[in-house]
């Protein structure tokens, strides 16, 4: 698949990069800052260098044309609540409308386990604006007809990748981000995440067989 991933200079995104582009796939990277085009290229990655704050619903569409999928881990990395609400809402609701616009049908969300409406972060919380956000982005994601899956890991960590995680607990843990990059890459061709939200620790289930039974 073209795939365009929103966010590319992430750390999950450079892990979930050359995943993608060993599985075969061509992966477009947006990523704002032109100073990262080589860390993106190292990746086997193609660097879309752009400010998606600035796109307007035609430069969106230019974006997101002749994608079959968008992969979105972007995120303001909070601490600002109007970046984040322009980024992590407007942005992200923007890029799946352009992605039905464009005939992008599959669509693959980072969003964090306990996402939603009924968050219960205070509104005095530093992270509400993002909960909020995420809230509002994966709601309508839920409401188009993209062939969408909405990840939910749990508290990131910098662990070496096990490849193995936990797809039913009710809890949030912690996830290396390692592994919610190769649950990307195991995802993103999957018929049966389609419509599914997926929250996941590390745990001991090999990744492709947490997938292939949800």
């Amino acid at each position: 698949m073209k795939i365009t991933l929103i966010g590319g200079h992430g750390k999950v995104a450079q892990l979930a990069e050359p995943l993608l582009v060993e599985a075969g796939h061509e992966v477009r990277a947006v990523i704002r800052n032109p100073d990262q085009v080589a860390d993106i290229e190292a990746t086997g990655a193609g660097a879309v260098v752009i400010d998606i704050q600035r796109l307007d619903e035609e430069g969106w569409k230019d974006l997101i044309a002749d994608s079959d999928a968008v992969v979105w881990t972007a995120g303001a990395g909070g601490g600002d609540p109007e970046r984040t609400y322009a980024v992590d809402r407007d942005g992200a609701i923007a890029s799946m409308d352009a992605a039905a616009r464009a005939g992008a049908r599959r669509y693959v969300m980072v969003s964090y386990f306990g996402a939603g409406p009924d968050h219960g972060v205070d509104p005095d919380n530093g992270f509400f604006a993002y909960a909020e956000s995420k809230a509002a982005a994966d709601e309508h994601l839920r409401g188009t007809d993209l062939d969408w899956t909405i990840l939910g890991p749990s508290g990131l960590t910098l662990e070496e990748p096990s490849g193995r995680i936990d797809v039913e607990a009710t809890e949030s843990g912690t996830v290396s981000r390692a592994n919610v990059a190769q649950v990307i890459a195991e995802v993103i061709d999957r018929p049966e995440t389609f419509g599914r939200f997926v929250t996941f620790n590390d745990g001991q289930t090999p990744i492709a067989e947490a997938v292939a039974g949800l």
